[in-house]
């Protein structure tokens, strides 16, 4: 009768974790400045593990259909990958960050927040317009960037930011963390954007490297396997030359790639044609925020099972 008992509460005890809903999460990865030809080329297993256990597309679109005035640069690529819109909305066309409509269209982490107050938000990056202009409604926001500007000590900032987003995977709880890597463009600037620039290409490396570091520690974490893990990366532009501006018919800046991993991603490469803005959409929808019609986002969600 004991063992009767036993064998019950442990039947009872297994099915209540079988029920137990898996905690949503998003690790958000930007690599600036990133051709997927040039990714090809480099040796990037971290990379190539995230496309098998999802979908990807190495023709994301930096510029939508129905508006294309804002440059081919920066400031408009990750205000765009962070709001879900396009720049006549957030109101960046360049890297002046003049006319900015944040107020109106924030980071995606607000739109997170105003469904879910009590969602966890970090963000590290080594561009410092991210985290003074676009980052909001971020419970941990920090830059690494300084004011050198050669790639060794870009490898340097990202190596620090990478840092400090592997210990909030270890340490902390983050609902949705993102994180940014600066020297893959500084190298395109310096060098060249293009697979046979050497600079460019270890850079692409470097990046990677410090890609698997944080899903190593995401897949590390204690509560992972209680945890659904959705890994998203992507590039705010190519480049041709060593340079990215008035790229609007030149496919080797026009075209970014979009990557959507794990358990709840669907598999192989994506059929139709995706854009920045569906990054971040995706990633709310993965939160479990559906977006609202006043929030006027472009990007739909793409990618989830």
């Amino acid at each position: 009768m004991r063992h009767l008992l036993l064998v019950t509460l442990f039947l009872s005890a297994a099915i209540s974790f079988a029920d137990e809903p898996t905690v949503k999460k998003v690790l958000y990865i930007g690599l600036d400045g990133t051709r997927f030809d040039a990714m090809e080329k480099a040796a990037t297993p971290n990379l190539d593990a995230l496309m098998k256990e999802g979908i990807y597309s190495d023709t994301c679109l930096i510029l939508g259909d129905r508006y294309q005035k804002n440059d081919t640069v920066s400031g408009p690529g990750w205000s765009t990958i962070l709001t879900g819109v396009w720049a006549d909305k957030h109101g960046v066309h360049d890297n002046s960050f003049l006319g900015t409509h944040y107020k109106e269209f924030p980071h995606f982490f607000a739109r997170l927040k105003e469904v879910r107050p009590d969602a966890k938000t970090a963000s590290y990056v080594t561009w410092e317009p991210i985290h003074k202009f676009i980052v909001s409604a971020a419970d941990e926001t920090k830059n690494f960037e300084q004011k050198e500007h050669t790639t060794a000590d870009y490898d340097r900032y990202d190596h620090e930011a990478a840092v400090a987003a592997v210990k909030m995977l270890k340490e902390g709880n983050p609902d949705a963390l993102f994180f940014y890597v600066g020297q893959i463009d500084v190298a395109g600037h310096t060098n060249g954007f293009h697979p046979t620039v050497s600079q460019y290409i270890q850079a692409i490396e470097r990046g990677d490297a410090l890609v698997g570091d944080l899903v190593t520690a995401m897949k590390a974490r204690a509560t992972y396997e209680k945890e659904d893990w959705l890994v998203i990366v992507t590039s705010d532009h190519g480049g041709k030359g060593t340079g990215h501006g008035g790229g609007h018919k030149i496919p080797e800046i026009l075209n970014s790639f979009l990557i959507v991993s794990g358990p709840s991603a669907q598999r192989g490469k994506f059929e139709k044609q995706v854009y920045l803005p569906d990054a971040p959409v995706t990633a709310l929808a993965h939160l479990g925020v559906k977006a609202k019609e006043e929030w006027k986002l472009d990007g739909r969600v793409v990618g989830l099972k």
